[in-house]
């Protein structure tokens, strides 16, 4: 016997956490699901079950450690495919970009500002730092 592929249709809407996982926000189904469970995503400003179906024009919030992205879905996909095709999936919104770049310009600026030293403290440095914390 032979399979006979069906036509390709369009998709209309996607769960959210299978898109993530396409889009390529996280590396497993499960850890877009959890994310999505836990509050890290945000479909239309609101929280979501993992089952949410997500349309074409919709506005995500996702966050993943300090970092915030505000996208809009441009396209649909429930396979993961090339980094490159899912970068086609998303646009970022202006605001988000236009945060992100300028918290990473604070903490870029931070960094610069407060050094780190050159080397661990030595073992009499150790001791020097017990002693002034056991003033205080």
């Amino acid at each position: 016997m032979s399979k006979k592929s069906a036509p390709k249709q369009a998709l209309s809407s996607v769960r959210i956490d299978k898109w993530l996982w396409a889009a390529r926000f996280y590396k497993t189904r499960s850890l877009a699901k959890q994310a999505v469970e836990s509050g890290k995503v945000h479909y239309q400003g609101n929280r979501v079950k993992a089952s949410k179906e997500i349309g074409l024009d919709s506005i995500i919030a996702v966050r993943r450690g300090e970092e915030e992205r505000t996208i809009q879905v441009i396209a649909l996909s429930e396979k993961r495919g090339p980094a490159k095709v899912a970068q086609t999936l998303y646009q970022e919104t202006e605001q988000s970009l236009l945060a992100r770049t300028s918290i990473s310009a604070l903490k870029q600026a931070q960094r610069i500002s407060d050094p780190s030293p050159d080397n661990k403290p030595t073992k009499k440095d150790r001791r020097k730092i017990m002693q002034l914390n056991k003033m205080e």
